[in-house]
């Protein structure tokens, strides 16, 4: 029986270590074929997806990431240089080889609402691959560029985020989050709804 929308998005983590099992090309391509049902501004869909399985383009990708995040990561300070540490986080990311496939998701900057409207179809992608029992992490490059340029993406596309695709190797437990009640107010800021 199907999951429902609530349980998936219970059930969903970020993954950033992936198994080595090879992931069935058509799971991804119906993940996909999901987010083109997102909603967008003026309907302009400004979604692109590149699906990347090549290795040795998949390692250019890498090292692209990681020119710029080791520039971020000897540059931060304070709170949230503090928040990278104790998360364990560095400059380098593995997983953008050792998940079978990436998706670089990329927007339209000319389209109304294009950034929004992104984000809504990859809000659609990470409960579709969670259906399919496919892990992910949004990860946004520090440096959006560098990866850009690896890849030969026309002028006017923006990389939004990458997608490693797989299945998951990490047995951590998902991040709390807050309760509906802390989050969701009744006609009034601060009023809480009582489920």
């Amino acid at each position: 029986m199907p999951k429902s929308i609530l349980e998936l998005a219970t059930k969903r983590k970020s993954t950033r270590k992936f198994s080595s099992d090879p992931v069935n090309l058509k799971d991804v391509l119906q993940a996909l074929e999901a987010a083109t049902q997102a909603p967008s501004g003026a309907n302009q869909q400004p979604w692109r997806f590149l699906i990347i399985i090549d290795p040795n383009l998949r390692r250019r990708v890498r090292a692209a990431c990681e020119r710029g995040e080791k520039e971020l990561y000897d540059n931060v300070t304070g709170e949230f240089g503090e928040w990278l540490f104790v998360k364990g986080l560095s400059w380098r990311k593995p997983f953008l080889e050792e998940a079978p496939l990436l998706v670089a998701v990329l927007m339209d900057e000319s389209a109304q609402y294009a950034r929004e409207s992104v984000w809504l179809a990859v809000g659609f992608i990470l409960l579709a691959l969670e259906e399919r029992g496919l892990s992910t992490v949004t990860y946004t490059p520090s440096n959006t560029d560098l990866p850009l340029r690896a890849l030969d993406i026309p002028k006017g596309f923006k990389l939004e985020t990458i997608l490693p695709i797989g299945y998951s190797a990490e047995d951590k437990p998902k991040e709390p989050k807050f309760r509906l009640e802390k989050v969701a107010f009744l006609n009034k800021w601060g009023d809480s709804i009582k489920t």
